[in-house]
């Protein structure tokens, strides 16, 4: 997010926590003082280490600093509650291919108002053609005027993602991915591990996974690929070689893949 932000030309700020930890509102009131800045940004599932930020309160202090609210939700989206409207998101973006069980290629993206009204308002054009709102607004709009070819393949497998998503209905997926997360999180503490990321505020659909002393992350993830068929993440930054990443996401989050996962970690572990 402040790498795509400075590279549009923004001045950024950043609030960092340790890896596996929330940003806490706090943090952001405190970031806030004595500036008066466009846009507040948060990622609300973290990828990266298996944490889910709770963002109304973070949302209330940008709109009282004058700021627009941003949220990431490429991980959230279809897993756990993401509720636009009441928490009073401007912008917000999100994936196909984690909890909608969609081809990756689409980035579904919804727009306050608020936030079409400051893009309206703009005295220069927006640096990107493609992502101009001011254009796209009139390529979905009544006036359908031309911008670019649409992908409708894609199209046609979200629609039908979505459809399925409504069958199971939306509340009942993100109960079982919260189901299929305390089945992981009840089988690894069997085998003497840990979920790694905040107490309280541990990501369903993410799951980072401590890795024991003294045992080889790389080659258990090797083992569990080459033996098992099942690939999982290893850790980034801070958390490389100290996690394992294990994903339940949309139609993978099954009490079958559960099973079978804990099963297969744990003859990779006597190894």
């Amino acid at each position: 997010m402040a790498d795509v932000a400075a590279r549009c030309g923004a001045k950024v700020a950043k609030v960092e926590a340790p890896w596996g930890q929330i940003i806490e509102p706090g943090q952001i009131a405190e970031a806030l003082k004595n500036r008066r800045p466009k846009v507040v940004a948060v990622v609300h599932a973290e990828t990266s280490t298996g944490a889910l930020t709770p963002v109304e309160e973070i949302s209330r202090l940008a709109h009282d600093a004058g700021a627009l609210f941003l949220l990431d939700t490429v991980t959230s989206l279809g897993g756990c509650p993401v509720r636009i409207d009441d928490w009073q998101v401007d912008a917000v973006y999100s994936g196909t291919q984690k909890c909608l069980s969609c081809p990756p290629g689409l980035a579904p993206v919804s727009l306050s108002g608020r936030a079409l009204e400051v893009a309206a308002k703009r005295k220069t054009k927006v640096q990107s053609w493609y992502l101009d709102v001011n254009l796209l607004a009139s390529y979905w709009g009544q006036e359908r005027v031309y911008h670019h070819t649409a992908p409708i393949s894609m199209n046609y497998a979200l629609h039908e993602a979505l459809r399925l998503l409504l069958e199971e209905g939306l509340e009942n997926r993100w109960k079982r991915h919260q189901r299929m997360h305390g089945l992981l999180r009840k089988g690894i503490e069997a085998l003497g591990l840990r979920i790694v990321a905040q107490e309280g505020h541990q990501l369903w659909q993410l799951n980072a996974v401590s890795v024991p002393e003294g045992v080889d992350e790389a080659g258990v993830r090797k083992k569990l690929l080459n033996d098992h068929s099942i690939e999982i993440g290893a850790g980034l930054g801070p958390l490389k070689g100290k996690i394992w990443r294990v994903g339940l996401m949309g139609e993978t989050a099954t009490e079958a893949n559960v099973n079978r996962f804990l099963s297969a970690l744990a003859d990779c572990l006597k190894g």
